[in-house]
């Protein structure tokens, strides 16, 4: 009994570890599609507009005089920050849509492989988890990241590094 546990339990282990590599696989297949819709299934597109809501954010914040710092915080520069805020939540709901999601990882794998047409999982240089619920992959300079949610892996974040550096 206790050998039939430790298969079960092994089966497992390894059924969700390979798991993000197979939808790794399926995304790889709806990239290829001409509806951008097919890769609906495997992004989370609230989540992608929330980094880079929060990206800008902390951009934004960074080029605003900062009082504690000793630095006058003018009340025009405040009041136009506020005022621009909602202005870039409408573009970036505008913006990040499937299409520039499908675009933008596309784009990846082609800069990241000389095979012609440039598949996703060609371009992929590292793919492993991170946590047991997050899953990291590198395409050249861009960071893709999924996420376990409810009963699939999704891409909850992308991320150019060449801007980091």
């Amino acid at each position: 009994m206790t050998r039939l546990l430790l298969f079960m339990a092994l089966f497992v282990v390894v059924l969700y570890g390979s798991w993000p590599y197979y939808t790794i696989y399926r995304l790889d297949g709806a990239l290829g599609a001409e509806d951008a819709q097919a890769i609906a299934p495997f992004v989370d597109l609230p989540a992608i507009r929330a980094g880079y809501k929060e990206q800008a954010g902390a951009a934004l914040k960074g080029m605003m005089p900062d009082s504690s710092r000793g630095g006058e915080s003018e009340p025009f520069v405040e009041w136009l920050a506020a005022g621009l805020r909602p202005l870039g939540e409408a573009a970036l709901e505008r913006t990040v849509t499937l299409d520039w999601v499908r675009y933008a990882l596309r784009d990846a794998a082609q800069r990241a492989t000389e095979q012609r047409p440039a598949y996703f999982m060609a371009g992929i240089d590292y793919a492993f988890f991170q946590s047991w619920n997050r899953f990291g992959i590198r395409l050249g300079s861009t960071e893709v990241v999924m996420q376990f949610q409810g009963l699939n892996w999704r891409v909850t974040a992308l991320k150019d590094r060449a801007q980091d550096e």
